[in-house]
């Protein structure tokens, strides 16, 4: 249970803070500052639901799509965010792209940093 705990804390973290680095970089994508949780909950549980559906039928139909499933399921997932509420904003098509782009790539990064840097943190306070 803790270690469900502890993955769904990372995700949910790692999806606000590729909204976030998103947001700074891209002109025309603003996340309002009253809903940046909302905005990131709402993110994440959609990209939760949809990718795995999306991997089991990329690999399933064209398995050498599967390296994309992220990139994609981020982008639907923005959409979707976008639809469901006001505090997204994405303008332009190229703005979209590169959204999905940074998001996915924020939110990979943070999701492999956040693990380690929680480790070190609790085996420092262990041996403390």
């Amino acid at each position: 249970m803790i270690r469900f705990l502890i993955r769904t804390a990372v995700f949910f973290a790692s999806a606000l803070i590729g909204l976030f680095v998103a947001d700074m970089i891209l002109p025309d994508l603003s996340v309002t500052g009253e809903s940046y949780l909302l905005v990131a909950i709402i993110f994440a549980l959609i990209q939760a639901l949809i990718s795995p559906l999306m991997f089991k039928t990329v690999h399933n139909n064209a398995s050498a799509f599967t390296g994309g499933v992220g990139l994609i399921s981020t982008l639907v997932a923005l959409i979707a965010t976008a639809i469901l509420t006001s505090g997204l904003t994405i303008t332009g098509l190229t703005t979209w792209i590169l959204a999905a782009l940074i998001v996915w790539l924020a939110g990979a990064i943070a999701a492999f940093l956040l693990p380690l840097i929680f480790v070190k943190r609790t085996v420092q306070e262990r041996r403390a």
